[in-house]
């Protein structure tokens, strides 16, 4: 009966070895914050704890990018407009070019043309080739800044999109603004939450990790086809000489309730 003892004592110590507790919580928790400045004007305090759909729970006004991006755009065209004309001309002066080059190179070695009216036809040439190198500067620093303006309309592009917040999927769980409140960077806007799926997160003791991948997973008691989806084999900063595991399971019908999570080893 005393050999018996010990052996039951060191059985329920086994035991007890692979039991952990964890919170049934949502598959995705993000916490939205403001990538924009401006004055919050829609905001769905009517759809908290709700499924979102594709339509907005928060709009921040967009009046001034709108108009902004307006007027980039007529620029944009405008500029490339001009570059067209000056491609043009440049195609002008090229012909004329070559014809004043042809002209020089003939009037050069005649005799008969003084030296004066020789230096004339040089200067001509060279005033034609300096107004082609012009047009061209005047193109590449068109061509700049067109690409400077096409930069801006993607920053309004993405300004407006970032000022109407939608997740079709999550359940909005609370809006951290209300209409009328201006918000900068960084302003934390709502919190949103996966509900689709369900985590189990427990930290497991160092004799368990190693069983860990290949362990069977009970949950309040009852025996689940659940493996251990995510591991970390690194010990945890805030629990220490405990390692992070993650379970993925069907959403529950309420979250944050206390699971009991057994781990065992089929023999």
């Amino acid at each position: 009966m005393m050999k018996l003892l010990p052996l039951f004592i060191f059985s329920i110590i086994s035991l007890s070895a692979n039991v952990y507790y964890s919170k049934v919580e949502p598959y995705e928790v993000r916490k939205i914050a403001s990538n924009v400045s401006g004055v919050v004007l829609i905001a769905h305090e009517d759809m908290l704890g709700n499924t979102l759909s594709s339509t907005p729970y928060l709009r921040i006004d967009t009046k001034l990018d709108t108009s902004e991006l307006k007027f980039t755009k007529e620029k944009i065209q405008y500029l490339k407009n001009t570059v067209k004309l000056n491609e043009n001309i440049v195609l002008n002066l090229k012909v004329s070019l070559e014809k004043k080059r042809l002209n020089y190179e003939r009037v050069k070695k005649l005799k008969i043309k003084s030296s004066l009216e020789k230096d004339k036809e040089f200067y001509d040439l060279v005033s034609s080739e300096n107004s082609s190198l012009s047009t061209l500067k005047e193109i590449n620093t068109l061509k700049t800044q067109v690409a400077d303006l096409e930069i801006r309309k993607k920053q309004l592009l993405r300004s407006i999109n970032d000022k109407s917040l939608s997740a079709k999927g999550f359940k909005l769980y609370s809006l951290e603004v209300k209409v009328g409140e201006v918000v900068s960077k960084g302003t934390p806007l709502a919190i949103i939450m996966d509900t689709s799926r369900a985590i189990l997160t427990i930290y497991l003791n160092e004799e368990d990790v190693l069983n860990a991948k290949k362990s069977v997973v009970y949950i309040n008691g009852k025996k689940t086809t659940y493996r251990i989806d995510r591991f970390l084999n690194i010990a945890d900063s805030k629990n220490i000489s405990k390692y992070m595991a993650q379970i993925i399971i069907k959403a529950p019908k309420i979250f944050s309730k206390l699971a009991k999570v057994e781990l065992k080893i089929n023999n």
